[in-house]
């Protein structure tokens, strides 16, 4: 879900700006599940850039009060949500907590690092979706923890029906300051695609498995 059409263009516009975002039908990526893709996505980049980051951390805060209300801690999923959360949880004055992909290998054997109590209410900050395997993930490991999960905020997904799904199977809420459909909005606006790629570009979305076999 989005919050805000006009937001979601104006994150568009900063992902495709830094190319923290690339668009390449023509030229397609290789991702590690072996599915073709037209597009490059990494949020990361956006803690390099002072303004939009401030931007990223304020509509992130938006998100959060108006979808979930003021939770007790923000949670971020390790790696890309760590730095993310924890400018979230600064700008609310929330404690911060982190999910690791995987319970440390050595010492207290944590899978969240952070001080945390049972019942607390918590909202996951993720810097992106793909399917949704990864959040949910994190999701469920703070619901076995006793923990109150109200939702999840992410900065972009890229629409797949089955994250939808998975996110419905596991009870958790979400939302997104952008997505696939505004990012290519805005890229055919700011003339980073022609309108010859927009077909393409579609086609993946709804077929991304067998896109370009």
């Amino acid at each position: 879900m989005i919050l805000n059409n006009d937001k979601a263009l104006k994150v568009a516009e900063f992902l495709l700006q830094i190319k923290a975002v690339k668009l390449q039908p023509n030229n397609p990526f290789k991702w590690a599940s072996g599915w073709n893709s037209p597009i490059y996505c990494d949020n990361r980049i956006t803690l390099s850039y002072p303004a939009i980051r401030t931007f990223i951390r304020q509509t992130y805060t938006d998100a959060v009060l108006e979808s979930f209300g003021k939770p007790d801690v923000i949670a971020g999923v390790a790696t890309g949500g760590i730095a993310l959360g924890a400018l979230v949880a600064q700008e609310l004055g929330l404690p911060f907590i982190y999910i690791r992909s995987s319970a440390k290998g050595h010492g207290m054997g944590n899978l969240i690092e952070g001080h945390f109590e049972k019942g607390q209410k918590v909202v996951v900050i993720e810097d992106l979706i793909s399917t949704g395997g990864s959040s949910i993930k994190a999701v469920e490991a703070l619901k076995d923890a006793e923990m109150d999960v109200k939702g999840l905020v992410a900065i972009f997904t890229y629409g797949f029906s089955v994250a939808d799904e998975n996110f419905k199977k596991a009870n958790c809420p979400y939302v997104t300051l952008t997505n696939y459909d505004f990012l290519i909005e805005e890229a055919l606006r700011k003339d980073y695609i022609s309108m010859n790629d927009v077909t393409s570009l579609r086609e993946w979305k709804e077929h991304p498995e067998s896109w370009k076999k």
